[in-house]
């Protein structure tokens, strides 16, 4: 039952790639001089700012949040939303299925990191994953000896990673064992808010770009869907069935979201477009789509299989 519970999560999380890039459309069609900075912020604070508002009911029963779901939902709240913002922010410069494959880079990142703390060398399986995952990343974002630069976009979903690693870190942190998954999910959708609010003034075109972002029905209802499904829905699902079984196998599961991603973007992008009124067109499988995608999900699931059973499990990105 977890398994499937897990799977649902990754399967919202992946529903998050093609809205958000839907959602970045509409909006730069009706704002043409807002920037993706300012709408990747204002994202954050519609989509975390709803969830937050959604999960008030509940976040309150039993006295509230404790201090250690305040600090532990601080955190995440810096991390996730930091790490989310980036992810919007490099969708709107590259495709969502892209998107969803490089994030999983955090897979790998995260063993290094606990290489670094530790102050060992990383092992061989640590090496060549990360090989493997260096090269589906080069490949999804085009990188060739010729033009060896790479895409603002793909630059930024692996920065977005990197935070996204520190996010996992302190969801395994054993001194927040025993909070509550609404009190801290309530708590890191608020302060996700408060980070987000100043950055997406300060970046705002105008004063009015701040309700005119908001200002369609069609903006309205993909922020709805990413409140509800992509941030309360999926992070509720994780938080309370993960701790429910082995973390090598909460592992493999979570290397599933960006297959969902991809499969999403074959037929949603032009329901939604019909439904908006963008122009946002179905992708397809590429080679290189298909070839980076598998030595991604390759690499996370080799870590995963042979991961020590008292290392960190895996979490997914949006």
């Amino acid at each position: 039952m977890p398994a499937l519970f897990l799977i649902l999560a990754c399967a919202l999380w992946g529903l998050s790639f093609p809205v958000i890039k839907a959602l970045h459309i509409e909006q730069s069609a009706r704002l043409p001089d807002a920037g993706s900075g300012f709408l990747s912020a204002w994202i954050q604070v519609a989509r975390f700012g709803l969830g937050a508002m959604i999960l008030l009911p509940f976040g309150f029963r039993g006295g509230g949040p404790t201090r250690m779901e305040l600090r532990q939902g601080l955190r995440l709240g810096f991390w996730g939303g930091t790490g989310l913002a980036l992810q919007a922010d490099g969708l709107a410069h590259t495709e969502a299925s892209t998107s969803a494959f490089l994030t999983q880079a955090f897979c790998v990142i995260l063993p290094l990191v606990v290489c670094f703390r530790l102050r060992r060398a990383p092992n061989f399986r640590t090496v060549m994953a990360t090989m493997m995952v260096m090269t589906g990343c080069a490949i999804l974002s085009g990188f060739s000896p010729s033009s060896p630069g790479i895409g603002r976009g793909e630059l930024v979903t692996l920065l977005a990673a990197v935070f996204i690693t520190f996010q996992i870190l302190t969801l395994e942190n054993p001194m927040f064992r025993g909070n509550r998954s609404t009190q801290v999910t309530l708590v890191m959708c608020a302060s996700v808010v408060v980070i987000f609010v100043p950055v997406s003034a300060f970046s705002a075109p105008s004063a009015s770009a701040l309700l005119a972002a908001g200002a369609s029905w069609t903006a309205c209802g993909l922020i709805a869907v990413l409140a509800a499904c992509c941030s309360v829905g999926a992070f509720l699902l994780m938080n309370h069935w993960q701790p429910r079984m082995p973390a090598v196998e909460a592992g493999l599961l979570y290397t599933t979201e960006p297959v969902f991603a991809a499969i999403y973007v074959l037929f949603l992008p032009a329901w939604i477009g019909g439904l908006t009124g963008s122009d946002y067109a179905n992708e397809s499988l590429t080679p290189s789509l298909l070839l980076g995608g598998v030595l991604i999900l390759a690499a996370n699931v080799w870590m995963q299989l042979t991961r020590p059973p008292h290392s960190p499990s895996i979490a997914p990105g949006p």
